[in-house]
């Protein structure tokens, strides 16, 4: 039976990572070597695959190159050839016990080519409710999306951000550009279960390391955002959404600000009952609320972006991405006037 590593080999193959699809391939096989992963994989208790497993062990294996106590593995990163097989098998015999303890904690990767995603649909928002917005992200980690006002956007030739900024973000843009509308964010707050402090050491070398080792573009991009958010530290709350979410909207609105509930990859990680106490608490709004989604679809065969108004509950998908965002395939309204959305049926 294959494994869960040697499926997300597949996956990752396909998104473009042929060094991680073999650093999976080769942890896959030489499972044997670390017993107490091998265990820990054996007897997950939830999805492996919502649970994100295999990324979880791809960066434990990089954050042991980067630490370079393994002379041989750092190595292999270093020039991403040769004997995968016997080094990754080596390195996971010596460092067993450390794989284990990384891997039972989620995920942090915080991608910020997300955000453009997310910029793209505060602009299609604009239009529809001209307001500036407060952001309410939902599974922040250290909170970069929560800066995307001072990342730099081409969003299919549409510039829009800070253009000085060091984060530039131009993802692959396929179809129409979207509509080129004023972002104004007038505050932003996010919550997680275990928020990282950028100004943590630790902290940021666990967000280096679930950064794909072949792909330095993402590294920089990811350093520049971190030191932003050490000059513009995000506001972060350490709570469980469920709890924190009701709370932030019932604080007294702003008549001239809508609220956004954003959240990226990180429904997945969330129980039904969460899930169900976030739709409650959107769906009672009376005052404008939006609600902005860049997650896998249930099938898990997609990345979907979409924009949900309140009170109302309307639901438009805008777009399909890129699960890190490398490109993003636009549904939405575009600058040319052109709205599936608004189409009479035919």
């Amino acid at each position: 039976m294959t494994g869960p590593l040697a499926r997300q080999a597949q996956v990752v193959r396909a998104l473009g990572s042929a060094f991680v699809a073999a650093i999976l391939s080769a942890g896959e096989r030489q499972l044997h070597r670390a017993p107490l992963t091998a265990r820990l994989i054996d007897d997950w208790p939830g999805d492996p695959a919502a649970d994100a497993l295999a990324m979880r062990f791809n960066g434990a294996l990089h954050a042991l190159a980067r630490r370079g106590d393994c002379t041989a593995l750092t190595d292999l990163y270093a020039a991403r050839t040769g004997y995968f097989d016997r080094v990754i098998g080596g390195a996971m015999a010596a460092s067993d016990a450390f794989i284990a303890d990384w891997m039972r904690e989620p995920p942090q990767t915080n991608e910020v080519a997300r955000s453009a995603a997310i910029m793209a649909a505060l602009m299609t928002l604009r239009a529809d409710v001209d307001l500036p917005v407060e952001l309410l992200e939902l599974g922040a980690s250290a909170g970069l999306n929560l800066n995307l006002g001072r990342y730099a956007f081409d969003l299919g030739g549409v510039r829009v951000g800070q253009a000085d900024s060091p984060v530039r973000i131009a993802p692959e843009w396929r179809g129409p550009p979207p509509l080129a509308r004023p972002v104004a964010i007038v505050g932003a707050r996010g919550v997680d279960l275990r928020p990282l402090a950028v100004g943590d050491p630790a902290a940021r070398e666990r967000l280096m390391a679930y950064v794909w080792a072949d792909q330095p573009a993402r590294a920089e991009r990811l350093h520049h955002a971190i030191s932003i958010a050490r000059a513009h530290p995000p506001t972060l709350t350490r709570s469980d959404i469920a709890d924190w979410l009701p709370r932030e909207l019932s604080r007294p609105a702003d008549a001239q600000v809508c609220r956004v509930v954003v959240h990226a990859m990180s429904l997945q990680y969330c129980s039904g009952a969460t899930r169900a106490t976030i739709a409650a608490a959107l769906a009672a709004a009376d005052t404008p609320i939006a609600r902005i989604g860049f997650e896998w679809t249930e099938a898990r065969d997609a990345v979907h972006l979409t924009l949900t108004t309140y009170p109302g509950g309307h639901v438009r998908h805008l777009a399909t991405c890129h699960a890190y965002g490398h490109w993003i395939d636009w549904h939405g309204p575009t600058a040319d006037g052109d709205d599936p959305w608004d189409r009479s049926p035919a």
